[in-house]
């Protein structure tokens, strides 16, 4: 991953870097004798030149040396030994000399700037000093000079500085902008997931943000949708028990006290159909809502108490349990015990009496798959696909339940980030698998 954070601490370090840099480089030009001897042309290696020549081949050769460069720089030199006494007659006038002497010591009145510098020679190890005097003029023309690269060095250093301050914070503001546009666009229900499909492919932390962004942008653009589509839905189903219990509260009002008696079963029947609708309605909500920490759920002894449920609830139709031993996975019991008993409620539905349901529990890889198997008619292929959305009813199955009891087992596999499955089975029947990963991802 490339980190932004890197990028950004590298950007700041090369800031600073070239700030410590131009820092150093304008002290050493403050320190303008040193400066100046070590970068004027001129003076540069003149002393070492100078002492060379003088050694080597006299006086008169030193002599020339000098006139030769004040020809060429304008720079008036005098050497003295340890003494103080000239070693040769140098390039001063003695008048100009003496008139230095009675002006001020300070070189702001003279006309030329003033250098001296001390010079041992590494083969006599004398110690020679040479006085430079630089005419202003002179100086200044070199100062401008000289600092055309300085300068240069500092606009390169600002373009640099200001091209990496630039790319870091288009960097970090256009994904910023992107993320804004589409906070707007999901709270306008308007979100579309490729809207961040280019910010998430970036390798840095912000596409790990726009990834997590979709997810939940999807996430409350299905459940927005499943509510809406509920909400019809409920509304569509209420109807019905209400528009019954209508005509019968009006048969009830009309009829005698002998025909009224036998109304009231049915206004009854209409009632708890009423309450079973509703209770389920609000179990399917539940599912969705529960924001309770996973727990440690041991599917074995509660694959035991719904079998013995299961059991007494329709006797003749035997649930046989087979299941590994030590089954035990991170997530909601309840959800999971509401899921199993709805599959077997809807294997009893269509399981025809005296064969048994076959209720399977085994761990396959990083997942337990659960699931139910009965000996009915199954379904028609065409409608495996719609089986598990709320309030569907294959055809000719309309007056078995509400639809709602493979939704909630859907939903609660979806909250633990597994997967309903629901199929005929090759041998016969209809067999519906939950499939749960031992740790839920929390994202469902």
């Amino acid at each position: 991953m490339r980190s932004l954070f890197w990028r950004i601490l590298a950007s700041f370090w090369l800031a600073i870097a070239l700030v410590a840099g131009l820092s150093i480089l304008l002290g050493h030009m403050l320190n303008q004798d040193a400066w100046i001897l070590s970068r004027h042309p001129g003076i540069s290696n003149l002393a070492q030149q100078w002492t060379e020549r003088y050694e080597t081949q006299g006086a008169d050769a030193a002599q020339d040396f000098l006139e030769r460069r004040k020809r060429r720089y304008h720079i008036d030199v005098q050497v003295l030994n340890e003494s103080g006494d000239p070693l040769v007659r140098g390039t001063f006038p003695r008048r100009a000399a003496a008139w230095e002497a009675r002006q001020h010591p300070g070189q702001d009145t003279l006309p030329w700037r003033r250098l001296t510098v001390e010079y041992t020679s590494p083969k006599t190890a004398d110690t020679y000093l040479l006085i430079y005097r630089i005419p202003h003029p002179e100086l200044d023309a070199w100062h401008r000079q000289s600092l055309i690269w300085p300068l240069s060095a500092l606009g390169i250093a600002l373009v640099v500085l200001t091209l990496f301050s630039l790319l870091v914070t288009l960097s970090i503001t256009r994904p910023l902008s992107r993320l804004r546009v589409a906070v707007h666009d999901l709270g306008q229900t308007t979100y579309q997931q490729n809207s961040l499909a280019r910010l998430a492919s970036r390798r840095d932390e912000f596409g790990v943000l726009a990834t997590d962004f979709n997810r939940m942008g999807a996430r409350l653009q299905s459940l927005i949708s499943s509510q809406r589509q509920l909400l019809r839905d409920v509304s569509h189903e209420l109807r019905s028990p209400l528009a019954r219990l209508r005509i019968a509260l009006a048969l009830a009002e009309r009829a005698s006290p002998e025909a009224r008696e036998k109304l009231w079963p049915r206004l009854t029947r209409e009632c708890d159909r009423l309450e079973s609708l509703i209770s389920e309605i609000l179990t399917l909500a539940r599912v969705d809502a529960d924001q309770a920490s996973a727990e440690h759920v041991e599917l074995n002894a509660l694959l035991n108490n719904l079998q013995k449920d299961a059991s007494l609830s329709a006797p003749e139709q035997p649930v046989q349990l087979n299941a590994e031993p030590g089954l035990a996975l991170s997530g909601w019991p309840t959800m999971i015990e509401r899921a199993v008993d709805n599959l077997l409620r809807n294997a009893q539905r269509f399981n025809p009496p005296g064969q048994p349901i076959e209720l399977t529990a085994q761990r396959e890889g990083e997942h337990i798959t659960l699931s139910v198997r009965d000996h009915g008619p199954g379904a028609a292929e065409e409608h495996l696909a719609q089986l598990g959305e709320p309030f569907f009813r294959a055809p000719g199955q309309t007056a078995a339940g509400h639809g709602l009891g493979l939704a909630i087992a859907r939903r609660a596999a979806e909250r633990h980030g597994g997967r309903l499955t629901l199929a005929n089975h090759p041998d016969g029947g209809f067999i519906a698998a939950l499939e749960l990963p031992l740790t839920p991802d929390g994202n469902l």
